[in-house]
Parts: structure tokens; sequence; C-alpha cells
């Protein structure tokens, strides 16, 4: 099951094969951002109160950075949702494109 950085999109390598476990200094190898962040879990939802799923979990303020949640469980690439602004621009960008070939 593929697992994806919440800051450069680029899928994250793994060794273990039962769940997957990451460390709170660990860091993307692509990018230098934190994985171990409130954005890259599966809790996280920021349509909601504390922008988290567990209603037991501790406020975070700063989502993108390093912590130390208890409920941290990595989202696999169903969690993942593309902005609708980004894949309007690629698709603008593949039609300019095709008109320049």
């Amino acid at each position: 099951m593929p697992y994806f950085c919440h800051s450069c999109g680029n899928e994250q390598i793994f060794e273990v094969k039962v769940g997957v476990k990451v460390g709170r200094r660990d860091s993307c190898p692509h990018c230098g951002s934190d994985l171990h962040v409130c954005k890259n879990c599966r809790l996280y939802d920021p349509a909601i109160h504390n922008q988290c799923r567990e209603p037991e979990a501790a406020f975070i303020r700063a989502r993108d950075e390093s912590n130390f949640c208890m409920h941290f469980d990595f989202k696999d690439s169903d969690g993942i949702q593309q902005d609708s602004g980004v894949v309007d621009a690629k698709a603008k960008l593949d039609a300019l494109f095709k008109k320049l070939k």
C-alpha cells in the first residue's frame, strides 16, 4: 500500500511489513519535511473541531510539524485528495502542451 508525503506528494518507502511505524524525527527523503505530522495522519480532518477525528487527541497548533501524538496512523493513498485547483491547473497545462506539439 503506497504512502505519500503531505508536503511534496512523493511516495514513502517503508521497510516494515506489518503496520507503518513513523518516528517523531523521521523525515521525507525527497523534501525533508517531517513525516510524523497531523497532515500525514488518517485522523486529520481540517473540517472538524480540533482538526482530528480522535476526540481524546490533544490540541496541536502546528499541523505540519513533528509532534508526539499517540493516535498517529499514517494515512494511505486512499486518504489523499487533490485540490480541485491543482487538477484544473494540470489539465490546462496538458492542453497547452498538446497544442504546442
